[in-house]
């Protein structure tokens, strides 16, 4: 259950990248507010590698996972760059929900392509996800 409180610790802190972004994106670009935030990220990132003393890894790594990292920042890039505009257009409480159909989506992906099997458990929470969404941002 380890990765469970990894999960937990994940959403935490993607609320508060909602909150810290709406606050943070007032009177500045959108797109620039996300290069300033990939920069940051970007130490961090390389700063915890370089404690764990993880780096030397690099050489092993398969082309197969270098093409799919890729196309996993790009996607990133691509999904900060529109929840920012989004942050910024819109409020928080209504956008951050939007930005969690990735979940039922996620989960919707890992049955076609990654050939995980539906249970009732991630088919009904997919449902309820989108239910909730819908609730969310369209009841006043």
């Amino acid at each position: 259950m380890t990765w469970a409180i990894y999960a937990v610790l994940s959403a935490f802190f993607a609320s508060l990248v909602a909150i810290f972004g709406k606050i943070g994106i007032e009177g500045v670009n959108s797109n620039l507010a996300v290069a300033i935030r990939t920069i940051i990220i970007v130490f961090f990132a390389w700063g915890i590698v370089l404690l764990e003393g993880t780096a030397s890894q690099l050489s092993k790594i398969s082309k197969h996972s270098w093409m799919f990292l890729f196309l996993s920042a790009i996607a990133t890039g691509l999904s900060w760059l529109f929840y920012y505009r989004a942050l910024q257009l819109g409020q928080a409480s209504r956008v951050a929900p939007i930005d969690k159909l990735s979940v039922a989506l996620t989960i919707l992906l890992a049955f076609i392509f990654l050939g995980e099997s539906p249970t009732v458990g991630n088919v009904l929470g997919g449902t309820l996800v989108v239910a909730g969404v819908l609730v969310t941002v369209f009841l006043k």
